[in-house]
């Protein structure tokens, strides 16, 4: 552990030879296509069709009324944490729409042919009867008297209510020398995964076994629900996830209608069954990210020491709410940061829209709460005249005060609790790093003169990483000496073939390239929860570490018997157990591994066959990352065009584990971070229609757009965990907005303009910067440009 060993997986991935499912294929397959709403809010009158099921190549056609008792409601995936007065509406989606509409790409029809292309033709031939309604678009809208409801059966668009506090920020604000307020805006955006979503089935009527290909982050927990949906036992049912093409969040997302209806299909039809999203498909029926509008307020003393922050937001749910609150509570909580918040008052509404469903996306609403607390602290240092860099460092938790509690529940539904950070140092080398002092005295001064408009920035952050419930894995020793080890978390390019093998090569001394490592196979692992949330190498990666362990003590415990020495004289290495200081002597693991499987004689009371364990590990809670990120940014006043010249990491997740493949996560996160910052932004109309339903239109950062990212490991070791590692997969993206907007307004400082909105664009920059230079009369004190 802790050296740079490159990825194992690659080669698969760069030969061509790494599955994924589209690349599954089947003697005998069908091909699925969906007819989707066109409407964001209709009434559905009738389905008719017949005309596309005689059409030649049509095998099936399949509405909601084909269903019959298969057509229910998704499962509620993430119950919320019991918060005091919480009001909380499940309202789940459906396989394929009844009665009504609800957002625009919601299926209505599912169509199975012998071709993908004959599927799609068969889409016109099915006659859609809807009634129009009025589509609930705006939040502030969609809660006011009268306005449209998303859901019949509720009284209002509401989803959810809840108010966390700590303290007292009333009194807090009234022995304040400055409260701060503004109104934040953070728009939605697509997780763009290289991959879109795929499903493919195979039901054995031989065997009675279902299989399963599925794009998905939680190959185990699909299988149970699919199991108890289609009334087989877990055992019947086996759910691969191979190589994703990214996942970043809406891959966890359970269950899609399309996971649950390709495989039903496979059974009824008796032929093996694919779908495989098309791009405009994936911004319509993958659920999305990042709607909210925040007013908030911070309470300073005259040297800028935080006394409180209040802050009520909305929280945009989308047409369903199957994932709970996991988005706007991380959002509540992550706004506390790295710094030490006596008094604090988070109420947010969650609000059902005529959108696609709301779920997390990298970052899963911390990058909201970040962006709010952020640019607060950027006003405040504004009007107080004190130096960014330094109000933060005023208000950073000291080391000793951790293990911190925060007070307020967390998505685990344990109260926030920081178990370990060494906050001050690594803003220190940040700002080393990016040369903060010189630039802002000596450097930008010298550039402005030149007319040229260059900005810095530097924004702190906690990221909760590592939740349970639990994983699990199994380590063997095989005869021929290699390793196999097996875990249920699914992958999708974090590295996991490398870092789980590199976990179990620090416990039994073997090679990297002896590890051969199993992910995301329900048959090779059978229990565990999935891979989001920062979680993988804290929790698989733990239950790795003690899978490893209990092996290790097998060999010892059978080479101690095999070579007459103690255990704590042995030693693994180099494949081998061994004596200390007779390296050349001893026994291979693979010769160790036959004797400990004899096909003769009787294996010792209390001891088991094999050199195999397996082990889980379930943290009590999570361990927070965190970290500082710093930009130096040329922005061009005639365009509104922003250059980065410079971006600079400074991480700590813990103990690292293989520093390139965490700088990898690093660089991903900011490439993500920067296009929801700058680029990305779902436009809706007012009738809930996606105006930017393809690459063409949705502009992501290209190579060009990405600068090199100078990245700093930090390691403050977790104690809830036997490594000390912690998550890092969403650490990038997480503080890229603050640090963009508080960058871009230092470069135009000489405008006036505020930023107090992510995403943005040139268009929508060059817009604030012509608004600052003519303000409104009737601009207030919370429109915050």
């Amino acid at each position: 552990m802790g050296e740079r060993v490159r990825r194992n997986e690659d080669a698969r991935l760069l030969t061509g030879r790494a599955l994924f499912v589209d690349d599954v294929r089947l003697e005998g397959l069908l091909h699925v296509a969906f007819l989707r709403s066109q409407h964001a809010h209709a009434r559905l009158s009738s389905v008719d069709a017949s005309a596309a099921r005689n059409r030649p190549g049509v095998v099936a056609v399949y509405t909601a009324a084909d269903l019959g008792d298969y057509w229910r409601p998704g499962p509620l995936l993430v119950p919320p944490p019991p918060i005091a007065g919480l009001v909380f509406n499940p309202c789940t989606q459906v396989p394929l729409a009844k009665d009504k509409l609800r957002h625009v790409g919601e299926p209505i029809a599912m169509v199975v042919a012998e071709s993908r292309y004959l599927a799609e033709d068969a889409l016109d031939d099915i006659v859609v009867e809807a009634d129009p309604l009025p589509a609930v678009v705006d939040l502030e809208a969609a809660l006011a008297p009268g306005a449209p409801r998303v859901h019949d059966q509720l009284p209002s668009n509401l989803a959810a209510h809840a108010v966390q506090r700590k303290g007292d920020y009333g009194r807090a604000k009234a022995r304040a020398h400055a409260v701060i307020k503004r109104r934040f805006r953070y728009d939605r955006g697509a997780s763009a995964a290289i991959e879109n979503r795929a499903v493919a089935a195979r039901w054995d009527p031989s065997a009675e076994e279902l299989t399963v290909w599925d794009t998905t982050q939680a190959p185990i927990p699909i299988r149970n629900g699919l199991a108890q949906l289609l009334g087989l036992l877990e055992s019947q049912v086996r759910v691969v996830a191979p190589f994703v093409g990214g996942g970043f969040g809406p891959k966890i997302m359970m269950f899609y209608p399309e996971e649950v209806l390709v495989p039903w299909a496979a059974i009824r039809l008796g032929r093996p069954v694919k779908w495989t999203e098309d791009r405009q498909e994936n911004f319509f029926a993958t659920t999305q990210e990042r709607g909210q509008i925040h007013d908030a307020e911070l309470a300073v003393t005259k040297d800028g020491k935080i006394l409180g922050v209040h802050d009520v937001f909305l929280h945009d749910t989308g047409a369903y709410d199957p994932y709970g609150l996991t988005v706007p509570i991380n959002s509540q909580c992550t706004l506390l940061g790295p710094y030490d918040i006596p008094s604090y008052e988070s109420e947010f509404t969650a609000v059902f829209t005529n959108k696609p469903i709301v779920t997390p996306v990298r970052g899963a609403g911390r990058q909201h709460g970040v962006f709010v607390i952020e640019r607060l602290l950027d006003f405040a240092a504004k009007e107080l005249g004190i130096d960014r860099a330094e109000i933060r460092r005023k208000n950073l938790l000291r080391p000793d005060q951790f293990p911190f509690n925060n007070e307020i529940l967390f998505q685990d539904s344990a109260p926030l609790t920081y178990d370990s950070g060494d906050y001050e140092p690594a803003l220190d080398e940040a700002l080393n790093a990016i040369d903060y002092r010189r630039f802002v005295h000596e450097e930008q001064p010298r550039l402005r003169a030149a007319g040229r408009h260059v900005g810095i920035g530097v924004v702190c952050y906690v990221e909760g990483t590592g939740i349970g419930p639990y994983e699990g894995a199994r380590v063997t020793v095989e005869p021929s000496g290699r390793v196999r080890l097996a875990t249920g978390v699914g992958t999708q390019g974090q590295g996991h073939f490398t870092v789980f093998a590199q976990i179990v090569v620090d416990v039994l001394g073997v090679d990297v390239t002896q590890v051969h490592v199993s992910t995301g196979d329900t048959r090779e692992f059978h229990w565990g929860t999935g891979t989001f949330a920062s979680r993988g190498a804290v929790v698989a990666g733990s239950a790795c570490h003690a899978a490893a362990v209990r092996v290790r003590d097998k060999i010892l415990a059978l080479a101690s018997r095999e070579l007459g020495a103690a255990p704590g004289d042995l030693v693994l290495d180099g494949g081998r157990v061994h004596r200390r200081g007779d390296p050349e002597g001893g026994i291979a693991l693979g010769a160790l591994a036959l004797k400990a499987n004899p096909l003769r004689g009787a294996v010792r009371p209390g001891a088991e066959p094999g050199l195999e364990a397996t082990a889980y590990f379930g943290p009590d809670r999570g361990s927070t990352a965190n970290g500082v990120h710093a930009m130096v940014v040329e922005v061009d006043p005639e365009t509104a065009q922003v250059e980065i010249k410079r971006y600079v990491v400074v991480h700590d997740c813990g103990r690292v584990i293989n520093p390139m493949i965490v700088e990898g996560q690093i660089h991903g996160g900011v490439a993500h971070g920067i296009g929801n910052a700058f680029y990305e932004q779902l436009a809706y109309d007012d009738e809930g229609q996606l105006l930017n339903a393809s690459f063409m239109d949705y502009l992501l950062p290209t190579a060009t757009d990405v600068p090199n990212v100078e990245t700093r490991h930090r390691e403050t070791p977790s104690p809830l965990n036997p490594m000390g590692v912690k998550g890092v997969g969403e650490a990038g993206a997480i503080p890229t907005g603050a640090l963009f907007a508080q960058a871009v307004e230092d470069a135009l400082a000489d405008t006036g303009v505020e930023i107090c909105e992510i995403p943005l664009s040139p268009n929508r920059l060059y817009e604030l910067m012509s608004a600052a230079r003519s303000p409104s009369p009737h601009r207030g004190e919370g429109d915050g440009g």
